[in-house]
């Protein structure tokens, strides 16, 4: 498995206040923004260079970043890596020992694959695995 960075999550109370900083301060572009039903949350991907940041805005109570934003407030939420088949990099990891949070790939925004790989074995860091092309 060869990762590379495809992008960071910001955790984000209002993403309109925190778009204010990345545009205008930074001069970021901004995609549109996109609700992923399945996690409870709208995110808005800002490309920089050869990876995106990704702010993350939850949609209701039941997401996981509102749980996040309550216990630690906004803040660097995750580090996403792409991988070519997301599948093989889960089953990988799985037989190396390495605690998952999802041993199989779930929907993510712009019709990806994504499954997140436990902080306890990433030293603190919450990794996101992701996969462009969700046909495969």
């Amino acid at each position: 498995m060869k990762a590379k960075i495809d992008h960071i999550g910001i955790a984000v109370a209002d993403a309109g206040a925190s778009l204010a900083f990345f545009r205008e301060a930074l001069g970021l572009e901004v995609d549109a923004p996109e609700e992923v039903p399945s996690q409870h949350v709208r995110v808005t991907f800002l490309p920089a260079g050869d990876a995106s940041l990704e702010l993350l805005e939850p949609t209701s109570e039941e997401s996981a970043v509102a749980r996040y934003l309550a216990k630690r407030g906004p803040g660097l939420h995750h580090v996403a890596f792409r991988v070519d088949d997301i599948r093989a990099a889960l089953a990988q990891l799985k037989a190396r020992g390495i605690r998952l949070i999802d041993e199989v790939p779930r929907p993510g925004a712009h019709g990806s694959l994504v499954a997140f790989i436990h902080p306890s074995s990433t030293h603190g860091v919450l990794v996101e695995l992701t996969q462009a092309d969700a046909a495969r």
